[in-house]
């Protein structure tokens, strides 16, 4: 057998999509309105090319032991020659199966249409048509899509129905590779691709019973939403690391969801799934090993899902219970005031924190540590909430700490302070270290290992809760930060990959070529998909029940869909102090609310981008104010001057125009940051620049989009700075003249953070503290 590697097609802007082996550079290519969120911080350059066959190999099915399950063997198999027009197309899959009797495809003419299918994953294209399959279905041509499928799926609204005999066996069909292709009055093949599933998949599967580890008194059951998998097996293990294998357990299929029923004494155990299944990236039936999509502990390298009963008393600090009547006061959410933070750099370098708590969360424990009393100076001042960047399970980091590379502090000292040594030797490990944002997530519902003292155990959950536990103590509510809008790993082969391998082509979102989107970063998620949505609304109560946190910031809440978040904010705030020990009523949900990528003007449905929020009680991020007060954007000149960086009193040498123009953009900036101390409210009227009376709804910006667009202050998060892009201090640094002192320049950024405190709606302030961020303005790149 010859094996053929494919070149990177033409065609394919995002070859990365199609095979696991590739990932995109992961640091993030942002909209230019937004504020650029570098979501992650590990480069992976991998191989040039697609390591994928002309044709699809074949796997065969063979039957194992007890119930006649399936064991999956992937083979070469010998493929019929095609032409070249044709030969790549079931590596795309443009068709889309919206519902069980519906196929939606853009096919022009008067042209038969075939549905093929393939268990063994068989399938071939030849100039005679679809070889290789089990399956061949005539579909009927209709007309237009129903209103229920265009609604849902609104970019493919002018597609070509085709519809299924009502005889066919659907939930069988979708176990296969699937093929759909069409023929002329000659029989020759004229097009064909694979197909999409997300639509039948939702509207035969979706489901809202148990999953996960489900514990009672007579045992544990595990339960899996797998409805493509075409067999699924549970490892189960003594250990976190060893090859001590307990138990291999089939697991039984009933409407999509795979189950298993055990003892008692798995608890403190830990599993991973065998699923066998179709997998589109690589045209075969693949054998992937995988984490609980709803796991709620991990093994220390992240390969196995712990067994653990989050509601277990031994995993509870002292008190646990009793935290909800703890809580800091919150009148209003008018009251709110964000503290942002980053929980390795709180205490990394703190010397009154014991060595061996530095930079987890058990650093939060120490009250008399210089951060803790810090925080409790900020807490007297007035401040209610510290947003913690994120803090779920992400990669780039080791969890296990002897993993990590260092540099030697001490030589570093010793260099000179204009020497590019120092860089040099950061970047030559900073893919090995312990640092990361965290915007790479892989298990939304695990805590971080690497924070952690042992990240095998239940160690994090119990610390984790000693830390949110530790700042309600000293007045400060704690804000997670969640990145629901990508995934870090996709494919059946990357060791960061779980719910692609679990249901491959659903939980990520394709475009018409049916490769991934990467819009957010990599891999971006499909919260328009039934399944999709579910997982997030049930991580937010994890989050919210388990662990008592006091509010979510949504890592680009604009690719999220405007009725999940409406769904996630009523499901919280329905939880009670009796019921749940949570008073949901005091949960606030905010995000960043950039339109852009394949979501922008409501692409694949209503988003929750800025200008679809207002009146929900959800806030965004007010970009307006703080270009207004900082001057440019991130993605302008670096120099652009504004309200507080000395915008024509004080002139850095940049080239603002003439006079008049400067005073123009004063006039501007101070109309934008008039309508933003009311709370950016769309209905506010005040006197322009101009001396007329407008609302803050026809003062217009960014390509002419109104500057307000709130229904009241709560909707808008007012601030200068952020994680994202230079710090306060930097930017103020940046854009001021030369030859200010760093006394002024002190007061600029003070004036900046005291004009933001004042505001309407709430404060958030970026506490990215002594670390400097350096942007390539050239392409928008963070580098640390």
């Amino acid at each position: 057998m010859n094996s053929v590697l494919l070149p990177v097609l033409p065609s394919l802007s995002r070859p990365q999509a199609i095979s696991s082996q590739l990932h995109h550079p992961a640091r993030r290519y942002s909209h230019p309105r937004s504020p650029r969120c570098c979501c992650c911080s590990t480069l992976t350059a991998r191989r040039p090319f697609l390591s994928l066959p002309l044709l699809p190999t074949a796997t065969a099915a063979t039957l194992d032991g007890p119930g006649d399950t399936f064991r999956c063997h992937a083979m070469s198999i010998e493929a019929p020659e095609s032409t070249p027009q044709l030969q790549d197309s079931l590596l795309y899959s443009r068709a889309y199966w919206v519902t069980e009797s519906l196929i939606a495809w853009d096919v022009d003419g008067d042209v038969s249409c075939y549905l093929y299918g393939s268990r063994t994953a068989a399938l071939a294209l030849t100039d005679d048509g679809i070889q290789g399959y089990e399956e061949k279905i005539k579909l009927e041509r209709l007309s237009g899509l129903p209103v229920k499928v265009t609604e849902k799926f609104p970019h493919i609204r002018d597609y070509i129905a085709y519809q299924l005999p009502a005889d066919v066996d659907v939930k069988s069909l979708l176990k296969c590779q699937l093929a759909i292709a069409t023929y002329g009055f000659d029989g020759r093949c004229f097009g064909a691709t694979g197909l999409q599933l997300p639509g039948v998949l939702d509207e035969l599967f979706s489901y809202t019973g148990p999953l996960g580890a489900v514990f009672s008194e007579e045992g544990i059951s595990l339960y899996l939403w797998a409805p493509t998998a075409q067999n699924v097996k549970a490892h189960i293990y003594s250990d976190p690391l060893g090859s001590d294998l307990l138990e291999s357990l089939q697991l039984e299929e009933i409407d999509g969801v795979w189950s298993i029923s055990g003892p008692r004494h798995w608890e403190g155990c830990y599993y991973e799934y065998e699923v066998c299944i179709y997998h589109p990236s690589t045209l075969q039936v693949e054998n992937c090993s995988a984490n609980d999509p709803y796991a709620r502990g991990l093994s220390s390298d992240g390969r196995r899902t712990l067994i653990v009963n989050a509601c277990s008393d031994t995993l509870k600090p002292e008190l646990w219970d009793n935290l909800v009547n703890e809580k800091p006061q919150l009148s209003s959410f008018s009251d709110i005031s964000i503290y942002e933070m980053h929980i390795r750099d709180f205490s990394a370098n703190d010397h009154t924190v014991k060595p061996e708590l530095r930079g987890g969360y058990l650093a939060f424990t120490m009250e008399d540590s210089a951060g803790m009393l810090h925080l409790q100076k900020l807490s007297g001042a007035g401040l209610t909430h510290v947003h913690l960047l994120p803090s779920f399970q992400f990669a780039g980091v080791e969890d296990e700490k002897n993993k990590w590379k260092c540099v030697d502090t001490k030589k570093l000292e010793q260099l000179p302070s204009d020497s590019e040594e120092q860089q040099a030797q950061i970047t030559a490990i900073q893919e090995e270290d312990g640092y990361n944002w965290g915007y790479n997530p892989v298990l939304w519902g695990v805590p971080k290992g690497s924070y952690a003292s042992n990240a095998n155990g239940p160690c994090r959950i119990i610390e984790f809760r000693k830390m949110v536990q530790a700042l309600n103590r000293v007045g400060l509510r704690v804000v997670l930060d969640v990145v629901y809008n990508h995934l870090h790993g996709s494919g059946p082969f990357d060791v960061n990959s779980v719910l692609d391998k679990i249901v491959p082509g659903y939980y990520l979102r394709r475009n018409k070529n049916g490769l991934i989107e990467n819009s957010t970063c990599i891999n971006n998620t499909a919260s328009e998909h039934f399944m999709v949505e579910r997982l997030i609304i049930d991580d937010l109560l994890h989050w919210a029940v388990n662990y008592k946190v006091d509010g979510f910031r949504f890592d680009l809440m604009g690719h999220i869909m405007k009725r999940t978040m409406l769904k996630a904010k009523s499901a919280l705030q329905a939880l009670s102090k009796e019921r749940d020990a949570v008073d949901g009523s005091s949960i606030y949900i905010y995000g960043e609310g950039w339109d852009f990528g394949e979501v922008a003007n409501n692409g694949r449905g209503i988003n929750a981008s800025q200008f679809n929020l207002p009146g929900t009680g959800i806030g965004s991020f007010n970009d307006r104010i703080r270009d207004a007060v900082l001057g440019g954007s991130p993605f302008g000149h670096p120099l652009q001057q504004g309200f507080v960086t000395g915008l024509l009193l004080q002139p850095n040498g940049h080239d603002h125009g003439t006079e008049a123009d400067m005073k123009l953009m004063l006039a501007s900036s101070k109309d934008h940051i008039q309508i933003g101390m009311a709370g950016n409210l769309r209905d506010f009227i005040f006197t322009n620049s101009d001396g007329k009376e407008v609302k803050g709804s026809d003062v217009l910006t960014y390509g002419g989009t109104p500057v307000a667009y709130t229904l009241s202050p709560t909707e808008t998060v007012n601030y200068v700075s952020a994680h994202d892009n230079e710090t306060l201090f930097d930017v103020v640094s940046m854009k001021t003249p030369m030859d200010i002192s760093v006394s002024v320049q002190m007061q600029d950024k003070s004036f900046g953070n005291k004009h933001n405190s004042a505001l309407p709606g709430y404060p958030h302030f970026s506490t990215v503290v002594m670390r400097c961020y350096v942007r390539n303005h050239s392409i928008g790149i963070h580098q640390r």
